[in-house]
């Protein structure tokens, strides 16, 4: 209970210093989110990005490159760029597809055994931030970034 209330005085603070902004203020969510998970998966030798890859490739396997760029709302060259490092670890595979310029995607063995590996940091991460927001606000949380994708996505 401490810590709520911990929390809620830290968010009383920042209100303060919110910006009219929703960009700026998700990004700034994101940013100290993204730093939880990748403090408790920092020994693992994955970043939150690199490791969200492993959990959609394991999920989707031989998925298009592009269906891949989309489902995570991430452009190509940026795709391209995190990808990089898990095909020299042997973690994942570009296949060619049906057509030259189609790569499909797929999580190698070594990539399996490396999720496995994360996957105790991944939950002890994702269980400290539900406890930190409370059952309530974690379920809400997922359903309002949801629809603060598809709103953004619509425009």
């Amino acid at each position: 209970m401490k810590q709520q209330k911990d929390i809620g005085r830290v968010g009383e603070e920042r209100r303060k210093f919110e910006l009219p902004c929703a960009c700026a203020n998700l990004r700034r969510a994101t940013r100290a989110v993204t730093r939880l998970y990748d403090d408790e998966l920092r020994e693992t030798g994955l970043t939150t990005t690199q490791f969200t890859l492993l959990q959609v490739l394991e999920r989707a396997p031989q998925i298009r490159q592009g269906e891949l760029g989309a489902l995570l709302s991430t452009d190509s060259t940026t795709l391209t760029r995190t990808l990089a490092p898990l095909v020299r670890k042997d973690w994942i595979k570009s296949l060619e597809g049906e057509d030259r310029r189609e790569r499909r995607m797929v999580l190698t063995e070594a990539g399996r055994k490396q999720l496995e590996r994360a996957l105790p940091k991944w939950e002890r991460a994702q269980t400290r931030l539900e406890a930190r927001l409370g059952e309530e606000n974690w379920e809400q949380l997922g359903g309002l970034l949801s629809h603060v994708e598809a709103a953004a996505k619509a425009s």
